[in-house]
């Protein structure tokens, strides 16, 4: 989230000559790699660790179903594809194309992955693996042969459209998704170790589990995309092949490093990254609320004023969120309150189901 403030703000406030703009081409081709795809790869750990924890809690409560557990899940999906294309509509009249408001900005990337992923997380985690690194390849293949239908009425037309609209500088599904799978493996593999009660164990088990073998396949794919389209594999801002894999391989390495610290307490994490907390807790409203900044200087400001400027701006944020967490806390959290709403409108349903199989019950007894 704090990449993505940074990197548009950059984006729009320099001005719109060479020599400035490779300040955000070189910032692009740095830092990227921790941007819409480590969302969403975080995105599908969090969202396993999540469902995981709530199947456990259905399997020791009554009124706790895995109905709900479905509900709520698929509720949440839902609500965040609706905010999505509400988000995409202004887009959509800004650049005067009625198309545009299905474009693969990461939020309706989000959504639909989140969709996609329910019937995944009842699968095997080889099986994600497996599917993932399956979708990298046919994903490749499958912009080649798109790609010439591009803004055609043709059935290949409206597929691209709805695979790639965007591409390749938005997040399209196809090319996004294996990381949100990946993310549900490593999910996966973070709440099983994390069971476990033994400090001396669990921190063995995310050595073994976690931590050799994200640093293993991570630099495995890392050292493939290079290779594949060495050297120009980071001096674009293309979606390609190679930056798929090398991105991919960097996020198995740094989440697994930085879960592994976490968890041998080789830093006070809670203390030392508070800053950043408030950019996490707040991450939706962030992303929706940044836009308004968009005016502010744009394309007005030189490499090193926007450098001042933007650090500036994400200083006052910070401690703007800080403020606003310690008034409001969750109740400023879009993210929150849609969770919240999912659990309602669930709740509501489940009762209603309760209360006709009640009343079936009652009208079967007066009966007999």
């Amino acid at each position: 989230m704090l990449w993505m403030f940074l990197g548009h703000l950059l984006d729009w406030w320099l001005l719109n000559n060479a020599q400035d703009r490779q300040l955000y081409s070189t910032a692009f081709s740095l830092f990227d790699v921790i941007g819409a795809g480590a969302f969403i790869f975080v995105s599908g750990m969090s969202t396993t660790i999540s469902y995981r924890t709530r199947v456990l809690k259905s399997e020791t409560q009554d009124f706790f179903s895995k109905r709900r557990v479905r509900n709520e899940y698929l509720l949440r999906a839902s609500f965040i594809l609706i905010l999505a294309l509400i988000y995409n509509i202004p887009i959509a009249i800004f650049t005067h194309n009625v198309y545009n408001i299905w474009i693969w900005y990461v939020l309706l990337t989000v959504a639909i992955s989140l969709l996609l992923a329910w019937p995944f997380l009842k699968t095997t985690k080889h099986l994600r693996l497996a599917t993932a690194m399956g979708m990298i390849f046919a994903n490749h293949i499958l912009i080649g042969l798109l790609s010439p239908y591009e803004g055609e009425t043709s059935s290949l037309g409206v597929l691209f459209h709805l695979l790639y609209n965007g591409y390749p500088i938005m997040d399209p599904i196809f090319t996004f998704f294996p990381f949100f799978l990946m993310g549900t493996v490593i999910g996966d593999v973070i709440y099983e170790i994390l069971l476990i009660e033994s400090n001396e164990l669990r921190k063995k088990k995310l050595r073994e589990k976690l931590l050799l073998p994200c640093l293993g396949l991570g630099a495995f794919f890392m050292i493939l995309g290079v290779i594949y389209d060495y050297p120009e594999f980071l001096n674009s801002v293309e979606r390609s092949f190679s930056w798929v894999l090398y991105s991919l391989g960097f996020q198995l390495i740094f989440v697994s490093i930085l879960i592994y610290i976490e968890e041998s307490a080789l830093l006070k994490t809670k203390k030392s990254f508070k800053f950043l907390y408030y950019f996490s807790y707040y991450s939706l409203s962030i992303f929706l609320l940044h836009n308004l900044l968009y005016f502010a200087f744009y394309q007005k400001l030189s490499a090193s004023m926007a450098l001042i400027f933007v650090f500036a701006t994400v200083i006052l944020v910070g401690f703007l969120l800080r403020f606003i967490y310690k008034k409001f806390g969750r109740n400023a959290s879009l993210k929150s309150l849609i969770s919240r709403l999912s659990v309602g409108v669930a709740k509501m349903i489940e009762n209603k189901i309760y209360k006709k199989t009640l009343q079936k019950t009652l009208n079967a007894e007066s009966l007999y």
